[in-house]
């Protein structure tokens, strides 16, 4: 996915932060997959953080989105975190992996940390502003 003026990497504005990121998908095969994924946050939602996956890769052909705690993307960059339907965790020093659980089965996708920070850090000016 290259960034143009239709689909720029990130943006942000008073009301909510969106970050387009590479993730990759983890599976048994020694190749992976690396996939475009939107990391967004709404100021409407200051507790939450959302991960979007493209339609491309659901069997019903629509975006597959996660909502989870801030809190939970946060802590999992520093320790194991999380014990429901999302679960994070750091993998060396810079990388982290989020493990989504569905009755669908179980999806490991592996991230830059770096990129995660970045769409942190940029959430904390709107989500201070929400919350006052």
């Amino acid at each position: 996915m290259s960034a143009t003026a239709e689909n720029p990497p990130a943006t942000a504005t008073a009301s909510h932060v969106e970050e387009r990121v590479r993730a990759r998908v983890i599976t048994d095969d020694p190749l992976y997959r690396t996939i475009p994924v939107a990391l967004r946050f709404a100021v409407a939602e200051p507790l939450a953080v959302r991960i979007v996956f493209p339609a491309g890769l659901s069997p019903e052909g629509t975006d597959n989105e996660w909502v989870f705690p801030l809190a939970l993307l946060e802590a999992g960059l520093q320790a194991p975190t999380g014990t429901g339907d999302v679960r994070i965790w750091p993998c060396g020093r810079v990388q982290a992996v989020v493990e989504f659980h569905s009755p669908e089965g179980v999806a490991v996708v592996q991230f830059d940390i770096a990129a995660l920070r970045r769409f942190l850090r940029r959430t904390y000016a709107p989500a201070a502003a929400a919350t006052r």
